[in-house]
């Protein structure tokens, strides 16, 4: 379990866009510890898409897929509370 929490807090660090290390490495520092299995692999799953997809997801600019929006409403929501509006 701990290998899976570090491979991922790795992934979640580092994209291949800033702007996604910015939202998903502290939302995996702050919340990856306290996930539950179906959230972990949630998040798991996120990690698998591309930046600029999940950028549009976040932003609002696409639609989001039904099997990513709980998880895209908890990081733009995460986003939002440290960073202002997203």
């Amino acid at each position: 379990m701990q290998e899976r929490l570090k491979r991922m807090r790795m992934r979640a660090w580092r994209r291949g866009t800033k702007e996604m290390d910015i939202v998903l490495g502290p939302y995996a520092d702050a919340h990856l510890e306290q996930m539950d299995a179906a959230a972990l692999d949630a998040f798991e799953m996120i990690l698998a898409e591309n930046d600029q997809d999940l950028m549009a997801w976040i932003l609002g600019q696409k639609a989001t897929p039904a099997a990513h929006s709980d998880m895209i409403s908890r990081l733009k929501a995460f986003a939002e509370a440290r960073n202002g509006k997203v």
